[in-house]
């Protein structure tokens, strides 16, 4: 079977696999089992009806979807809620019970229909809020179908016509033209100046020529590695013809073309369940035993010691049960998520499945694209070179002021130990499956020494203080004479106010335009004013352009020229000294040699001003050939050298640094050149001692997995990257235990977005599929998003604690307050179904909210990221949450006893509707007051442990408690508006909760008992600070018997790649 058989598996019929690109025309039919005249006459009806039986339809295996009911059981298929379920069903059945009886209790009734209908609006809720939150699993892969082409033209029986995309079958002969989508992968058998469109499967921002040669294959390499760029003669399945027409045999169609391959990879991807869900699942089951525990303890006390009916002491156990399930956790949970997930779309960062934020504050590393990422995606001029100065430029400058340029003889002053000279950006290297040079202008780099792992060499300060010393700023029309050049000289038009708004033309030479621009120079004004009266058009053979202008007031004509720099020193006789417009000197060609090589070892972008004056009888008609500039000898003024690039981002550098203190390694991959990407790492802070150079991928390509694994932790950047190494180094991260943030922007990155643990996808300039396989969308493109989405991350993991640490003993004190009240010697529970179940709801629920959205605690980017195996539960958070149930548990059984103390000693409580019976009549307290003041004491107490927990060290008497979070204030007035309510209006309190209001005694012990709770958990948390002081792991950070360290210390065998990437040949990414 072949390698596409045994990968797409019984899911289609399989198709021939076959090197089609090395394949001949002859050879291709030959292996597709067709005539040798389907060229010309297409496919007959009766091969079209054997290839569709043979191959099927072309149209890629959709995933199957989850129904609604499989939705629903994935929701409800847990212990807690089958405990919900069947507390729901005896509740009912007591109703009914006690419905039929000879003199039925209404009270009874009624709360036991309303504690059904409270547990079945828990369930719905909750399942309609884990529904809600799941993302799409299907939407990338209907995101690569709405790729496909609806139609296509093709030649059957000897006739043209028009039939479905998805009835193409493999042989059928594809006719294009210019805007079609290409139906299926198709080998080219005809090209009439045709190229397609192909970024977003390969990545290349060029249309891609293409031919009906075979693809030659070098002795000893696998055809199938050749990437997709340089597959000339075929086309793939959804890009577009840009140009021309042509024609192609279809040669494999649906999940076997290239974008099937893609297809397959995104489908198959599993649903992955974040660390916090995982240990809620686990938490739920221990706690389910616990519950198990506590109720049959609790029926025990009630039925054997309190000689409760056995009914009635199966609702009090049913109480305890009820009390201890943390019916508002799922939502709360939910809602941090949501919550995070809100304040960072207001960031930029929208986040695509909420579970995904949490998986944010574990990233320890960062795989970021460079071009519009890390860096503007505006080409700028960083320097200005003169005969005597450097002038630095502020690329980030937003007025229009001459004091944007600013001489600094000490900016890239200095060769950089890099081989740059030969092969970066400024470079005459082309790119990898195009015919001419990535920078148009590209010097001749074998006119420089190759001083790769050299010292760098010193440079001497110019003395010269023309025009302006070090550190001055030089004038407008310094900065007009010496640009002029570049702004004349050029077709292209600049973008709205600068930017890049309907800007037009070459991005290398909009630069200078840029700079001219916000240095304050009428760019429009000088072109209108200065015309051009004839030129000589830019050509890749001799890289240079010449404009001449009619200057008024002068007979002779301007000549201004721009080009590659090493070839315009040849044509140069003399210099603008310290480049003033009108004072020239001898040239000085060493000097500029050497700057051309210096600045090009930085990954810069090199461009020559010249400029000179014609007579106007040397100029015949408005077109002039190369001979006009190179057919002179020297006679050219060098004016200065440009330097050109895609600066960082601003915010990036700080972003980084942040970034690096929370523990976080950055890494840069990119297509772009070996050095220019080095040249950005070091400005950045990407590249430092630990992390020194680069790598490419070619290099990355050679290497067996370990080696690879090696390299992943060597290298923060790599270079000329195709997206096959992104899956690669994800895959090589990860098996060095790394938690890696993938970021991508085309169809290609798809694979490698579902493979990292955080797939970062563009949103301004990438596509829908990338989108639809990521975890989080930038919606600036920018990577401080990425750092700013971590830190919320962060946040989420402490809220979640901060949850646990308020619901927790709120539930757990509710269950035990029933449980130890009736040991301690109550008659009675405590507390009602229904006050529990409002406890647990409303309590619970609205001072969660003050956890779950509690802002970030400093110092919170300081820490390291959470090991693998880390459990939200650790040493510490457990015994605060025993020390709050506790606390919360001994106060409220003790209030219950406090009040009882009021009454006649050895008496058992009564039903204040038994006041007037003898055994009752001296009674001051009845068991609706001791419920009414247990139901307080507990909710009040626990409005005093969500105050103490919303610091984590830092101490809650203190006036920060009553900032920062205006919602813990809002939550804390509405718990204690509703307690109140709920204790004193007549009905409501009596007959749904079963309680009575309270007096004076009751409130002061109430607040009493808040304040109390609040200052124990305080005192725990001094004693934490003192531990802490002294060097106590009391963050949880080590591995702890809670921990999973197996899971930490576990070996990932096997290959690195995902099953299917190693067979995604794909072009090196030119960002």
């Amino acid at each position: 079977m072949s390698k596409n058989d045994a990968e797409a598996g019984d899911a289609s019929p399989r198709q021939i696999s076959a090197s089609w690109h090395a394949l001949t025309i002859d050879q291709t039919i030959s292996t597709l089992q067709c005539n040798q005249n389907l060229t010309t006459a297409g496919l007959s009806t009766s091969d079209v009806a054997r290839h569709t039986e043979l191959y099927g339809l072309n149209k890629m295996t959709e995933p199957e979807k989850e129904t609604l009911w499989q939705k629903i059981w994935h929701q409800v298929a847990n212990v807690l809620v089958l405990i919900l379920v069947i507390v729901a069903v005896v509740s009912a059945a007591r109703a009914i019970v006690e419905m039929v009886a000879d003199e039925p209790n209404s009270t009874t009734v009624l709360t036991s229909w309303v504690q059904v209908g409270l547990i079945t609006l828990v369930i719905t809720v909750n399942t309609i809020i884990g529904i809600k939150q799941e993302g799409s699993a299907e939407k990338a892969a209907e995101a690569l179908g709405n790729m496909l082409a609806p139609n296509a033209r093709v030649i059957r029986d000897g006739i043209e016509g028009m039939i479905p995309a998805t009835e193409v079958v493999p042989g059928d002969i594809i006719i294009l033209s210019l805007g079609d989508r290409i139906p299926a992968d198709l080998r080219v058998i005809e090209s009439t100046n045709m190229a397609c469109q192909e970024a977003a499967l390969t990545g290349e921002s060029v249309p891609i020529d293409k031919t009906t040669k075979v693809i030659d294959i070098a002795a000893g390499e696998n055809a199938e590695q050749t990437p997709l760029g340089d597959r000339a003669n075929m086309c793939f399945s959804a890009t577009l013809v840009a140009q021309g027409s042509g024609q192609g045999i279809a040669v494999t169609t649906g999940d076997f073309t290239q974008l099937g391959t893609i297809n397959r990879l995104v489908s198959q991807t599993e649903k992955k369940k974040t660390n916090v869900l995982e240990q809620i699942d686990q938490v739920s089951k221990i706690l389910a035993v616990m519950i198990l525990l506590a109720t049959g303890a609790t029926f025990i006390v009630a039925f054997w010691v309190r000689d409760q009916k056995p009914f009635e002491a199966v609702s009090t156990a049913l109480v305890c049960c009820v009390a201890m399930i943390p019916e508002g956790l799922e939502a709360i949970v939910t809602l941090v998520y949501s919550w995070a997930t809100i304040n960072m779309a207001a960031q930029n960062a929208i986040i695509r499945a909420l579970p995904a934020v949490e998986t944010l504050g574990s990233v320890t590393v960062i795989c970021s694209d460079k071009t519009g990422t890390l860096t503007q995606n505006v080409m700028s001029l960083t320097a200005l070179v003169t005969s005597n100065a450097r002038y630095k430029f502020d690329v980030n400058a937003s007025d229009r002021v001459p004091g944007n340029f600013v001489r600094d003889d000490s900016h890239v002053a200095k060769r950089a130990n890099t081989s740059a000279v030969k092969s970066g950006a400024s470079s005459g290297q082309k790119r990898k499956g195009h015919l001419n040079a990535s920078n148009h202008f590209g010097i001749d780099s074998s006119l420089h020494p190759d001083k790769e792992n050299e010292e760098e060499d010193d440079y001497e300060p110019s003395t010269d203080s023309t025009p302006v010393a070090n550190g001055g700023s030089p004038s407008l029309e310094f900065v007009r004479s010496c640009l002029l050049g570049g702004v004349l000289c050029s077709k292209c038009i600049l973008g709205k106010d600068g930017t890049r708004e309907g800007e037009l033309g070459n991005p290398t030479e909009i630069s200078i335009l840029r700079a001219a621009y916000f240095s304050g120079v009428d760019v429009e004004g000088e072109k209108k004013e200065s015309s051009i009266v004839a030129e000589v058009p830019f050509s890749s053979d001799y890289k240079f352009m010449a404009t001449v202008h009619k200057i008024e007031g002068n007979t002779d004509l301007q000549v201004y020229v721009k080009g590659a720099p090493d070839r315009m020193v040849k044509f140069c006789k003399n210099q603008a000294r310290a480049g003033l417009e009108n004072e020239t000197e001898e040239l000085n060609a060493n000097y500029w040699i050497n700057q051309i090589a210096i600045l090009s070892s930085h990954g810069l972008r090199v461009l020559a001003l010249c400029r000179a004056t014609v007579n106007p009888d040397e100029i015949e008609g408005d077109n002039l050939d190369a001979a006009f500039v190179n057919g002179k000898g020297e006679w050219l003024t060098m004016v200065g050298l440009c330097a050109i690039m895609d600066p960082p981002r601003p915010e990036c550098v700080q972003a980084i640094t942040e970034a690096k203190g929370a523990g976080i390694r950055v890494a840069m991959i990119t297509g772009d050149h070996k050095d220019t990407a080095t040249a950005i790492g070091l400005m950045l802070g990407i590249v430092d001692e630990k992390f020194d150079g680069a790598i490419t991928g070619p290099e990355l390509d050679q290497m067996d997995d370990d080696e690879i694994r090696k390299a992943v932790m060597t290298y923060n950047v790599f270079a000329r990257a195709s997206p096959q190494n992104k899956i690669r180094i994800v895959k090589a991260l990860q098996a060095q235990k790394q938690i890696c943030s993938m970021t991508g922007d085309g169809v290609n990155d798809a694979p490698a977005l579902k493979a990292a643990d955080m797939g970062v996808a563009m949103g301004l300039e990438g596509t829908d599929v990338a989108r639809e396989a990521s975890d989080m969308i930038l919606a600036d493109d920018n990577f401080a998003t990425i750092v700013t989405a971590v830190k919320e991350g962060r946040v989420v993991w402490d809220n979640l604690r901060k949850v646990l640490l308020i619901n927790t003993p709120i539930n757990n004190a509710q269950g035990m307050s029933v449980l130890f009240g009736l040991a301690a010697g109550l008659n009675q529970s405590p507390l009602s179904p229904i006050q529990v179940l409002y406890s647990n709801l409303i309590c619970a629920v609205t001072l969660g909210f003050v956890s779950a959205i509690e802002p970030a605690e400093e110092g919170i980017m300081d820490m390291a990221p959470r090991r693998i195996g880390k459990r939200l539960i650790g040493r510490y958070l457990l015994l605060r949450i025993l020390l709050g149930t506790a606390t919360l548990t001994c106060l409220t059984v003790g209030s219950a006893f406090w009040l009882k103390s009021f009454n006649p000693s050895g008496q058992d409580l009564c039903d204040f509707a038994d006041r007037d019976e003898m055994e009752c009549f001296d009674h001051k307290y009845y068991i609706e007051d001791i419920r009414a003041i247990s139901f307080n004491v507990l909710d009040f107490g626990a409005i005093g442990i969500t105050l103490s927990a919303r610091f984590a060290y830092l101490s809650s008497i203190h006036p920060r408690v009553f900032i920062g979070n205006k919602y813990c204030w809002y939550s804390v007035l509405i718990v204690s508006v509703l307690q109140v309510a709920i204790t004193h209006i007549p009905g409501l309190n009596t007959t749904v909760f079963q309680m009575r209001g309270m007096d004076g005694n009751g409130w002061g012990i109430t607040f009493l008992m808040m304040f109390l709770t609040f200052f124990v958990m305080e005192i725990e948390k001094g004693a934490r600070r003192m531990l802490r002081a002294k060097g106590s792991d009391t963050d949880d950070k080590e591995y702890g018997i809670f921990d999973n360290e197996a899971e930490a210390n576990a070996s990932v065998h096997g290959k690195l790649l995902p099953p299917g990437a190693s067979s995604l040949n794909l072009v090196a990414l030119e960002k």
